[in-house]
């Protein structure tokens, strides 16, 4: 399997909304539409144009894995829009934590300090995941208040990068 990192533009957001949507919906049942979603189409202009960037795991061509991130202070920016492929998931594949390092490089490029990330309760493996990768999880009241909190989110995490 050869995997492929790369930050991508609105020329793949149909391939975003497809991998992003049926796992939403279809694999963790989540009632999320694409409307409720906007980023997805406009991504350079909610991503790229504001300081963050929007990654896909490619292999073989094929979209199996995306990571997003949204800068809202000078030195604070937003997870978002982290999914991988159920057949492309675990150790073996290693897909996740490829996007993770790749994000946590870019902030520590771009002077970012706090990350901060929210995500639903029913994801389990990915808050272990984010735990693994020493998150620390917070309460909701903590967050700054320019955080850019989706409705759906419960659950919520902070990194302190060095």
């Amino acid at each position: 399997m050869k995997l492929q990192i790369q930050s991508i533009s609105n020329s793949f957001s149909e391939q975003a909304i497809a991998l992003i949507l049926n796992i939403q919906q279809n694999e963790f049942n989540i009632p999320i539409t694409v409307e409720d979603q906007p980023d997805l189409i406009e991504i350079e202009s909610f991503y790229h144009e504001k300081g963050g960037n929007f990654w896909g795991a490619f292999v073989e061509g094929e979209l199996v894995g995306s990571i997003a991130l949204v800068k809202f202070d000078e030195k604070a920016a937003a997870i978002r829009k982290m999914f991988v492929k159920k057949e492309c998931r675990g150790k073996e594949f290693n897909i996740a934590q490829i996007l993770l390092e790749t994000l946590i490089t870019f902030c520590k490029e771009q002077k970012i300090e706090d990350l901060y990330l929210g995500t639903v309760n029913v994801l389990k493996a990915a808050q272990r995941f984010y735990e693994r990768n020493h998150f620390i999880k917070i309460e909701k009241e903590t967050l700054p208040a320019s955080f850019p909190l989706m409705s759906a989110d419960d659950v919520f995490y902070h990194l302190n990068i060095d």
